[in-house]
């Protein structure tokens, strides 16, 4: 095996943890459950697999947050190529975290019980989540759309507000609606 090399099994259990997280997330986003072995049918993996890579349901879950956190994180780049600082921010606002908030309700509730038995949220998430709100303002400040002096934990508390919508109703307006008074407050005074 050469150097740089990655044997046939890392790769192999690398896609089945991967094909386990997206069939647990679905589970979560369609009903609010997991069953280890509807998991393990939806990944194409056996039972015995998804209990080796996540011994409990706990686990599973926190391991699903993490993944749909860094999932979040990892877009803000590419929405800064590919658009301007403000609408950046929006789209991801819009897009990306309300989207999130909005289909992720049976992870939430998931969420909710697994840090019940388990402890809290891995602080790493939530340092993930103000550090790409913390990427979106530089990009703005630097644009000079956004005050400089802004806090990114306070603008993701602002943001905390779309857990209150919806998912049923209007919550893309809503979001809209929510995005332009955050950026009213965030805004140069002209």
């Amino acid at each position: 095996m050469s150097t740089g090399s990655v044997s046939p099994r890392r790769a192999d259990t690398r896609r089945n943890h991967e094909r386990i997280l997206t069939a647990a997330a679905e589970s979560l986003t369609r009903c609010g459950a997991l069953s280890f072995n509807a998991i393990a049918k939806q990944a194409g993996v056996g039972v015995g697999t998804v209990y080796r890579h996540f011994p409990t349901p706990e686990e599973l879950i926190l391991a699903v947050y993490r993944r749909e956190v860094r999932h979040l994180v990892e877009v803000v780049p590419s929405l800064l190529e590919r658009h301007p600082p403000e609408q950046a921010f929006r789209v991801w606002t819009s897009d990306h975290l309300a989207h999130y908030m909005m289909t992720k309700r049976g992870l939430a509730k998931a969420l909710s019980a697994a840090t019940a038995s388990c402890g809290e949220l891995p602080a790493s998430a939530h340092e993930a989540m103000v550090g790409a709100v913390a990427t979106l303002l530089e990009a703005n400040v630097e644009a000079g759309t956004v005050r400089a002096d802004l806090d990114p934990e306070t603008v993701l508390r602002g943001l905390g507000g779309l857990l209150f919508l919806d998912p049923g109703g209007d919550w893309q307006n809503q979001t809209a609606n929510l995005a332009d008074l955050l950026w009213r407050g965030m805004r140069t005074q002209d």
